[in-house]
């Protein structure tokens, strides 16, 4: 008899590194819940894994964005009795510019799905973990979750807030038999990238050399994520620019990363 497999959730799953994890989890032979809004790519993807793994595979429809569809989405779930393995809270965006010429909307999308629709997310499905003792949790948050970034600053603070977070539930549940986990990619081949580029010539200038893999992210991540690491920045160049930014004074920090921002913003 076929034992039962663990069930991964991911967000954003239909495409970049959310996509990539999807194919890494299947892999691995996890049966999958994959959450986004674009109904085509996320069927295409779930029969390309059925096909090509043998594993379950559940598509949900959802605008993380929005709290109340946050909600319904976990309440759902739980109703239905889905034991949920491992939590990859994968679903974000960002908007480039100054931050006073970006519409109020956008800076709450933002902080709604990169904050509030993670923190949800946990607060639903972390209590179950602890309570049978076992469970993983992997956050993406981001390099610019070390210093502040003009130009990207709703997006960074964001990713502060997740790296965090994670970074503090990491702590509170040693012991318990669940770890949680925050990968922080640089700058990856995405379309979430690509849609910041379109609107920016300097992000637009950025070789292609500099900008990481999603699968190779999605691979790391996989392995920090089950291996118990609170922590994990893909590529060599991340690893050393995460660590001058932790040790540098933070006045410089600004200093720098201002420069560069208002670089960006004079040629979008």
């Amino acid at each position: 008899m076929m034992a039962a497999r663990d069930t991964a959730l991911i967000t954003g799953a239909s495409s970049g590194i959310g996509e990539a994890l999807a194919l890494v989890y299947a892999q691995h032979q996890y049966n999958l819940i994959l959450v986004a809004r674009n109904e085509s790519k996320l069927e295409t993807l779930a029969a390309q894994l059925r096909k090509t793994h043998g594993i379950d595979v559940t598509i949900k429809l959802c605008d993380l964005s929005i709290a109340d569809n946050v909600n319904a989405l976990c309440q759902s779930l739980l109703a239905d009795n889905r034991q949920i393995d491992v939590l990859v809270n994968n679903a974000g965006m960002v908007a480039h510019g100054a931050f006073a010429t970006i519409p109020v909307e956008e800076h709450q999308r933002i902080v709604q799905l990169n904050v509030f629709a993670t923190t949800t997310m946990l607060a639903y499905f972390l209590p179950p973990m602890l309570k049978r003792g076992s469970g993983r949790v992997l956050n993406i948050a981001s390099l610019g979750a070390f210093q502040p970034l003009p130009s990207v600053a709703s997006y960074a603070a964001s990713k502060a807030f997740v790296l965090s977070l994670t970074e503090s539930l990491a702590e509170e549940v040693r012991g318990s038999g669940v770890s949680v986990t925050a990968v922080c990619p640089g700058l990856t081949k995405t379309n979430m990238v690509a849609n910041a580029q379109k609107k920016s010539a300097a992000l637009q200038k950025i070789p292609d050399f500099v900008m990481g893999d999603a699968n190779t992210v999605a691979q790391k991540a996989f392995h920090a994520c089950h291996n118990g690491k609170a922590l994990t920045v893909p590529g060599i160049r991340n690893i050393i620019a995460s660590i001058v930014s932790r040790a540098t004074p933070k006045w410089l920090v600004r200093r720098v990363t201002g420069f560069v921002g208002r670089a960006t913003l004079s040629q979008s």
